[in-house]
C-alpha cells in the first residue's frame, strides 16, 4: 500500500510536469508563429526598400547623365558665371579663393 501511494504521488508529479511542458510548448508555438509573421513582414519591407533603392539609383544615374550631357553641349562659361563664387581665405595673402559650387 505504501509503495502504491508513492507511485501515485510520482504519477501525479509527472502529470503536473507534463501539463507544464504542454503549456510551454503551446506558448512557444504562439511565439514562433508571431516571429514567423514578423519575419515575413520584415522580408517584404526589405524587398520594397531594395526596389526603392534601385529606382533611386537609376534616377540618380539618369540625372547625372543629363547633367553631363548638358555640360558637354553648353558653351564654355566665363569665370564670373553664377556657378563660381569667391570666398576669402584666412591665409597670409588676402586674395580671394575661387570656389566652384554646385547649382541645385
Amino acid at each position: 500500500a505504501e509503495k502504491n501511494l508513492k507511485l501515485e504521488e510520482k504519477i501525479t508529479k509527472l502529470q503536473q510536469q507534463n501539463e507544464e511542458l504542454r503549456a510551454r510548448i503551446e506558448k512557444n508555438t504562439v511565439i514562433t508563429r508571431q516571429l514567423s509573421k514578423e519575419n515575413a513582414n520584415l522580408q517584404e519591407y526589405v524587398e520594397k526598400e531594395m526596389e526603392e533603392k534601385k529606382k533611386l539609383s537609376k534616377t540618380n544615374e539618369e540625372l547625372l547623365w543629363k547633367l553631363q550631357e548638358e555640360d558637354a553641349t553648353s558653351p564654355v562659361k566665363l569665370q564670373s558665371s553664377p556657378s563660381t563664387s569667391f570666398h576669402h581665405c584666412p591665409s597670409r595673402n588676402s586674395s580671394p579663393a575661387k570656389v566652384r559650387t554646385l547649382q541645385h
